[in-house]
């Protein structure tokens, strides 16, 4: 039989584990994460600047409920772009800014002239981070509100 002052120990302990779980998974990696709050598989490309200049990457495959990072640390610019695709229902989630992808992975050094180096000019949608060191894009149902982020 354990004692009273053992029983207290061990529970103490155990929330002291507890805590410490806690406070280690409250804390944030710096990344760009995109969660895909729909019910179907959706296709995401991205585009952003970094220090060799414009570059657009994709294909992540998110499954309907999942996320993903689609760039690990903390971010380097202030302004990012998105396109996506709804694999299971048709439709899209598209902008302004043209940007140049492909149909099968990528990873385009460049903006300008897609068409001539033999890519598709796609149009993606802006997310201003705000100077932020990470950022999380919900990517909601249309009607839904938000394709925004944190």
């Amino acid at each position: 039989m354990h004692s009273l002052g053992a029983l207290f120990r061990y529970f103490a302990a155990a929330l002291g584990g507890l805590g410490l779980a806690v406070a280690l998974a409250g804390e944030a990696a710096a990344d760009f994460k995109l969660c895909n709050r729909t019910a179907s598989n959706v296709g995401i490309a991205i585009g952003y600047k970094d220090r060799t200049g414009w570059k657009t990457e994709g294909w992540w495959n998110l499954a309907p409920k999942a996320c993903e990072v689609l760039l690990g640390g903390p971010l380097a610019s202030r302004y990012y772009y998105v396109y996506a695709v709804d694999y299971d229902l048709g439709g899209e989630w598209r902008g302004k800014a043209f940007m140049c992808t492909q149909d099968h992975e990528f990873t385009i050094q460049g903006v300008a002239d897609c068409d001539k180096r033999g890519y598709d000019l796609t149009g993606f949608f802006e997310i201003d981070t705000g100077n932020s060191e990470t950022w999380t894009v919900q990517l909601t149902e249309p009607g839904d509100r938000g394709i925004g982020g944190q």
